[in-house]
């Protein structure tokens, strides 16, 4: 009987993600995509708990993108990269299908987002039910059952009820999201990591002004008993790894730790 030859895949350790963004706009970005991902998640489940924290999750989206022009920054960013990407059309070796097809999802995506007459989720604004509860949210504890019973009466309809009027509401988001997490993704796969050493828990680096920096990734293993804080700009960074404890303040490593870093620009 002949040899079988059987192709072992190497085993993934699993990882951390730690990121610092270098812009303002990348910071309402992770916000947005943070609170998407959790909203995604409670969609998931039929208990009346995770519809309240579902629709906790939109309200803060409303609240963040009150504070800023959400669309027009969504807009120019997808502007930016597709004037950085178009370029690569002439670039040798490039896969015209996979960057034409990239191409049109992020032109789509701007037309469609400047062609809204209104802003982004105005429907949930002039919805009066969301404007009750957003009036509510500022106050911690305000989405109580004494204080909104149109609420409690949402909470108490049947699973299958709450959550239609749950994805029928994050729907409106739908081309936000999108956007977010194309261009994050697109962000994040725009560097190659490196391995690096913390000496004593500590490692620092300088960062070219002329190539556009927007995030600091860093990764380690999943079970490290180290966590991660990066500070810094768009010129310089740090990069510290601390001993995490929940009861002590954390002290930083002393001794030399490997890690993965990413200083990713598009």
């Amino acid at each position: 009987m002949p040899l079988q030859r059987i192709r072992i895949r190497p085993v993934q350790t699993p990882v951390t993600f730690y990121e610092q963004p270098l812009s303002e706009r990348l910071r309402f970005f992770l916000r947005l995509e943070c609170l998407f991902s959790q909203t995604r998640h409670c969609l998931r489940s039929e208990s009346g708990q995770d519809s309240h924290t579902c629709l906790g999750n939109l309200l803060e989206i409303l609240h963040i993108i009150g504070r800023v022009d959400i669309k027009t920054e969504v807009v120019k960013e997808l502007e930016r990269i597709i004037a950085t990407l178009e370029p690569l059309a002439q670039t040798p070796g490039v896969n015209h299908d996979t960057l034409d097809s990239l191409l049109v999802t992020l032109g789509g995506l701007k037309s469609h987002l400047r062609n809204m007459d209104t802003p982004i989720a105005q429907e949930l604004r002039d919805n009066e039910f969301f404007k009750l509860l957003l009036q509510r949210s500022g106050i911690p504890g305000g989405l109580c059952d004494f204080d909104l019973p149109p609420y409690r009466h949402w909470l108490q309809r049947h699973a299958e009820t709450r959550i239609a009027d749950l994805r029928h509401w994050y729907g409106c988001l739908d081309t936000l999201r999108l956007s977010v997490d194309l261009i994050l993704k697109l962000i994040r796969e725009s560097a190659i990591p490196e391995n690096c050493i913390a000496e004593g828990g500590i490692y620092q680096q300088s960062l070219d002004s002329a190539s556009p920096f927007q995030l600091i990734r860093v990764t380690l293993p999943e079970d490290s008993p180290y966590f991660v804080e990066i500070s810094g700009g768009r010129h310089r960074f740090t990069v510290r790894l601390l001993q995490a404890s929940i009861s002590e303040r954390a002290l930083q490593a002393t001794e030399d730790i490997p890690f993965q870093l990413s200083c990713c620009a598009l």
